[in-house]
């Protein structure tokens, strides 16, 4: 079996749920704290062996591409000023040659079409997927737990938390087999059920690890729900001639894509920051006594 190397990464939507903060800055490089939630999403993949990032991106996106750049003129004004652990941060994050491609998605026509586009570039092996405004948290990171699912089932791995009590409706839920411990094998996928047809309560979170035939159903895709050519869809289709498996991993999700959860995503980060956790947890104490 192939290892997990590559990750797809859609970035090209449009960050409507976050207006007007995303009307010149992508919603993937506001802020957690004092780095863009992309930032976050790449360290999680490097962290399970990703060695390479797909990056599917639209127009106005161009600084994903410039963030993972040098910056010549910041870098020699960080050197020349002795801030050397800054500049050792910063270069840090930056990819090593042919680690990063940018795939430019013409049209916004769903996250299954967003995921074919990558087609060419992740090639005949397994691959991730990962939806960049889910900045993700354990105690292994969430995509790590995933590919070693993959490894332990030989297949499809979609990763799943509980929905908030009566909100499944608003989410693509899972239907399982089986339900025994965090990992489970799964019978179906539906987007958006209507109330009280939810098979589970267990939603579909923001990170998957898929089979390359995967590219070959996304092909013939039918349009979905909202118009849009849907990755849950497609997921299903292969679901009748390929294991899926659903993993309940361990850990918290921030919805970043969310006004409240970005809010969440930098209050709760803030206070594990062992620089920053005491002034954050005073700042936050004193805006609750005011």
């Amino acid at each position: 079996m192939k290892p997990v190397r590559k990750a797809v990464l859609p970035v090209a939507g449009l960050g409507t749920r976050v207006l007007p903060g995303t009307k010149t800055v992508a919603k993937e490089l506001l802020n957690v704290v004092d780095r863009p939630i992309l930032s976050y999403v790449v360290a999680e993949a490097r962290a399970a062996g990703i060695e390479h990032f797909v990056f599917v991106t639209g127009r106005g996106k161009g600084a994903i591409e410039d963030y993972f750049d040098h910056h010549i003129e910041l870098e020699a004004q960080l050197k020349a000023k002795g801030k050397t652990d800054l500049l050792e941060e910063i270069l840090s994050e930056l990819p090593k040659a042919g680690e990063m491609s940018f795939i430019r998605q013409m049209q916004p026509l769903g996250l299954g079409h967003a995921v074919w586009c990558a087609r060419d570039v992740v090639g005949d092996e397994p691959f991730a997927v990962m939806l960049p405004d889910m900045l993700m948290e354990g105690p292994t990171p969430p995509l790590a737990q995933a590919v070693k699912a993959h490894e332990e089932t030989q297949g499809n791995i979609i990763v799943v938390e509980p929905c908030p009590p009566g909100e499944a409706h608003k989410y693509g839920v899972v239907a399982l087999e089986s339900q025994s411990g965090r990992l489970n094998r799964m019978t179906g996928m539906v987007e958006k059920p209507p109330k009280g047809t939810e098979p589970s309560n267990l939603f579909i979170s923001g990170r998957y690890v898929l089979e390359p035939e995967i590219f070959a159903i996304l092909e013939s895709q039918e349009k979905g729900a909202g118009g849009e050519i849907q990755l849950t869809d497609a997921m299903a289709r292969l679901m009748k001639t390929r294991p899926f498996h659903a993993l309940e991993y361990e850990g918290v999700t921030y919805d970043c894509g969310d006004k409240i959860g970005l809010l969440r995503a930098n209050v709760a980060l803030a206070l594990k920051r062992p620089d920053l956790g005491a002034e954050a947890r005073a700042a936050v104490e004193a805006l609750l006594k005011a």
